[in-house]
C-alpha cells in the first residue's frame, strides 16, 4: 500500500494566523455540511460531531478571527470560548443541519472590535514605547479582560516593531512602520468585506476550517489558495531553503532547519529572527506574503536579514546579519544519506544517516542503503552499525518497510488500521538481511512517521538498541489530500481537505502516537528540551495499540495468496531475540558514567536547561555532536561485549 506521508510541517513556513489575503472560495452552507460529512465519513475516528468538537470549532473560530489576540476582550468572546453545556448542545443540533447562526453572530462583533483597534492604535501616537520587550510574552497569551490590557499589548508589539525597524535601516524605518500599518488595514479589509457574499463565503470557510481543524491536529481544509500553497510544497518539497518558520509579532522565528538543506548549508541559525527578505521588510506581513518572497526558482537567490540575540543576561544584545542563500533542493541527492566509517579495532563502524524516506525513478533510502552496506561489507571488516535517523520527519511507508527488512528476517513492520477498522499489515518478505550485527538506532524529537517505524520495529524484534532523546515526535497517523499532488489537477473552487485516516501500529501493537519511541538508553541531544512533538499540538489523537503481530497469520490477505505466500513466507520468521538487549543494563551504566564526568556534556546539559543555545553546538560545547559522540561509545561496547561473550561473528 502506497501511501505517502503528507508533510504537515512545511519546509518554508508553519502557518499560525488567519487565511490570508485571497479571494473567498466559492461555497454556500449546504457545501460546508456535505465537506464536513465527507471529513467525518473518512476520518479515523471521528464520525460525528459532539458537544467537544462544537466548542473546539467555536475556540478555532475565534482564533481564526483574532489569531494573534488583538481585537476582541476577553468578555466579548468567553461565552464562545467556554460556552455552557446548553448553549453547546443547541449550537450542535442547528450545525447538524448546516445553521452556522453561532458563528455569524460571532463574527458580527468584528465591527465593534476593528473600530477600538483603529482607536487604541491612534492613542499609542503619543505615547512613549517600552524598552525590552521580548516576543516570547506573547507565545501563550489568553484575551485581554480589559481595554487598558488589550492598549499596553498593542503597545508592547509596536515596541518590538518599532526595534526591528530601527534595527533594518535606521532611515527607512518610518516606511517599515507604515508598510506594517497598511497590511494590518489591508488584513481588516478583508475580514470584514464590504460585498454581502463575499463576506458570507469568507464565514463559511472559516467555519469549515474551524470545524475540520477540531477533528485532530492534521486534518485542515485550504481554501483555493491555501491548497494551491500546499500542492507546491508537496509536488516542490525539495525546492525552498529548508526553514521552519513562526510568527512572531516582530519577524518571523527560525524554529528548525532541516539538515541537507540551502538554509542548513548558510549562516541561519535556529532562533535567528527574519525581518526582511531582498530589502523588504516583512515585520507584520501576513505568513502567505513572506512565503512568497522566500520562495523562488531554484538556483535563484534571496537575502535574509535577520537579528540574532547573543550573549546572557545582562551581557545580551542583538545583532544584525545579512545572510545570503540560493535556492534550492531541500533534500539535496546527495543529502538523503551520508555514510561515515569510524575505525574501531580491527574493522570499522559505519555511521549511516538517513535524511528522509524517499523513492523516485532511480533512488530509494532502501535500496541506497542496501548499497552503502554492501560496499562498506566489501572493503572493511564491519564491527557494527548506527543508523542515525534523527530529524528525519518520515516519508513513503513502504521505504520504512524496505529500510526495516535491511536488517530483520521476514515478518510483520507495521500495521495499519483505516478509518473502517480495518488492519492491513506490511511485511518484509525477502528474508535476507544486509547486517545481522550490531545495530543502534539513533533518534531525538523530531524523528518522526517513517522513522519512528522503523525505530520502534527493530526495537520490537529486539533486533537493535535505541538511543538519544527520552522520545521521539510521537506521530503515529497518516493523512490523505483530496488532491493527488502527481497528477497536478486543477484545485476545487471549494476548496480542499488533508484529513488522518488511521493509525499505524508496530509488529508489538504499540503506536508511537503521542507517545513516540522510547529510547533505551538516554542520551539528551540539541532538542530534548524543546517543546517538540505530537504532544504539544492542540488537538492530537489518543494513543491506542492492538494485539502484538509476531505470529503472523497473513489472516488480512485473500486465501489465494495466502496459499502462495505461507510456505515460503512462514520459513525463518524474525523472531524476538534477547542477543543485544541483555547487554542494556551495563551499557546504561557505562553511558551514565561516561557522561557524569564528562564536564563538556555537563555544561552542554546544564545550557539546555536554561533553553539559551543555538543550532550549532560546536559554537557552544566545542565538539561537532556530543550526542553522536556518546551514541559511538556505547556501540563500541556492546560489539566488546557482545565480543566478550564469545558470541561476535562478521555477519552476513
Amino acid at each position: 500500500m502506497n501511501i505517502n506521508f503528507f508533510k504537515t510541517l512545511l519546509w518554508i513556513f508553519l502557518t499560525l494566523g488567519a487565511a490570508g489575503y485571497a479571494k473567498a472560495p466559492e461555497i454556500s452552507s449546504k457545501d460546508v455540511r456535505n465537506k464536513i460529512e465527507e471529513l467525518l465519513k473518512s476520518h479515523a475516528f471521528y464520525k460525528k460531531f459532539t458537544p467537544e468538537l462544537i466548542e473546539r470549532t467555536l475556540q478555532n473560530f475565534v482564533e481564526e478571527l483574532d489569531p494573534s489576540k488583538c481585537y476582541f476582550l476577553e468578555n466579548e468572546i468567553e461565552e464562545w470560548a467556554h460556552p455552557a453545556e446548553t448553549l453547546l448542545q443547541s449550537i450542535l443540533t442547528s450545525f447538524n443541519k448546516g445553521d452556522y447562526t453561532a458563528f455569524y453572530q460571532i463574527y458580527s462583533q468584528l465591527d465593534a472590535a476593528v473600530a477600538r483597534r483603529a482607536r487604541l492604535d491612534a492613542k499609542m501616537a503619543n505615547h512613549v514605547l517600552p524598552k525590552n520587550v521580548k516576543s516570547d510574552e506573547f507565545k501563550d497569551i489568553s484575551y485581554a479582560q480589559t481595554e487598558d490590557e488589550l492598549f499596553d499589548r498593542l503597545l508592547r508589539i509596536k515596541a518590538m516593531q518599532v526595534e526591528a525597524a530601527l534595527r533594518f535601516n535606521e532611515e527607512s524605518s518610518d516606511l517599515f512602520l507604515q508598510r506594517i500599518e497598511k497590511r494590518r488595514l489591508n488584513h481588516e479589509s478583508e475580514l470584514l468585506h464590504v460585498d454581502a457574499q463575499e463576506k458570507n463565503r469568507t464565514i463559511l470557510s472559516y467555519v469549515l476550517k474551524s470545524a475540520a481543524a477540531a477533528l485532530d491536529s492534521h486534518t485542515n481544509y485550504f481554501t483555493p489558495s491555501e491548497a494551491n500553497q500546499f500542492m507546491i510544497q508537496v509536488q516542490q518539497r525539495l525546492f525552498g531553503i529548508g526553514a521552519q518558520l513562526r510568527d512572531t509579532m516582530d519577524g518571523f522565528g527560525v524554529v528548525r532547519i532541516l539538515e541537507g538543506s540551502p538554509a542548513s548549508q548558510s549562516k541561519l541559525k535556529i532562533n535567528d529572527r527574519i525581518i526582511a527578505v531582498n530589502g523588504e521588510p516583512i515585520v507584520g506581513m501576513d505568513i502567505v506574503e513572506a512565503v512568497d518572497l522566500i520562495r523562488g526558482e531554484k538556483g535563484s537567490g534571496v537575502r535574509l536579514t535577520v537579528l540574532r540575540e547573543t550573549g546572557v543576561g545582562e551581557e545580551k544584545d542583538v545583532e544584525k546579519h545579512e545572510i545570503d542563500l540560493v535556492r534550492g533542493e531541500v533534500v539535496l541527492e546527495e543529502s538523503r544519506l551520508e555514510t561515515s566509517l569510524e575505525p574501531f579495532g580491527d574493522g570499522v563502524i559505519a555511521h549511516l544517516k538517513l535524511f528522509s524516506f524517499y523513492q523516485d525513478p532511480k533512488y530509494s533510502s532502501g535500496s541506497d542503503l542496501r548499497k552503502a552496506l554492501e560496499a562498506i561489507k566489501k572493503n572493511h571488516k564491519l564491527q557494527g552499525v548506527m543508523l542515525d535517523l534523527r530529524s528525519n520527519a518520515g516519508g513513503l511507508l513502504p521505504q520504512a518497510v524496505a529500510v526495516t527488512g535491511l536488517f530483520i528476517n521476514k515478518g510483520i513492520v507495521v500495521s495499519i488500521k483505516d478509518s473502517s477498522g480495518k488492519l492491513q499489515h506490511l511485511r518484509e518478505i525477502d528474508g535476507r538481511p544486509v547486517w545481522d550485527g550490531p545495530l543502534t538506532v539513533l533518534v531525538n524529537r523530531a524523528s518522526a512517521s517513517a522513522a519512528e517505524i522503523v525505530a520502534q520495529t527493530l526495537q520490537d524484534y529486539g533486533r537493535a538498541i535505541v538511543i538519544g532523546d527520552n522520545h521521539t515526535f510521537g506521530k503515529g497517523s497518516f493523512q490523505t489530500f483530496t488532491l493527488d499532488p502527481t497528477s497536478n489537477p486543477k484545485v476545487n473552487p471549494q476548496g480542499e481537505y488533508k484529513v488522518t485516516r488511521g493509525r499505524y501500529y508496530t509488529v508489538s501493537g504499540k503506536s508511537p502516537q503521542l507517545i513516540g519511541v522510547q529510547s533505551d538508553i538516554v542520551v539528551p541531544g540539541i532538542l530534548s528540551s524543546l517543546d517538540i512533538g505530537e504532544e504539544f499540538a492542540k488537538y492530537p489523537l489518543e494513543n491506542d495499540s492492538i494485539e502484538p503481530h509476531f505470529e503472523d497469520d497473513l489472516s488480512d490477505i485473500s486465501a489465494l495468496h495466502r496459499l502462495q505466500l505461507g510456505p515460503m513466507y512462514r520459513y525463518n520468521l524474525q523472531t524476538i531475540i534477547t542477543t543485544w538487549t541483555s547487554y542494556l543494563e551495563i551499557l546504561r551504566s557505562n553511558s551514565g558514567m561516561r557522561l557524569e564526568a564528562n564536564k563538556n556534556y555537563q555544561n552542554f546539559l546544564a545550557e539546555l536547561e536554561k533553553k539559551n543555545f543555538d543550532s550549532d553546538p560546536i559554537d557552544l560545547f566545542g565538539q561537532s555532536d556530543l550526542q553522536l559522540t556518546e551514541a559511538f561509545n556505547i556501540l563500541k561496547d556492546l560489539i566488546f561485549l557482545h565480543r566478550e561473550n564469545g558470541n561476535f561473528r562478521e555477519a552476513s
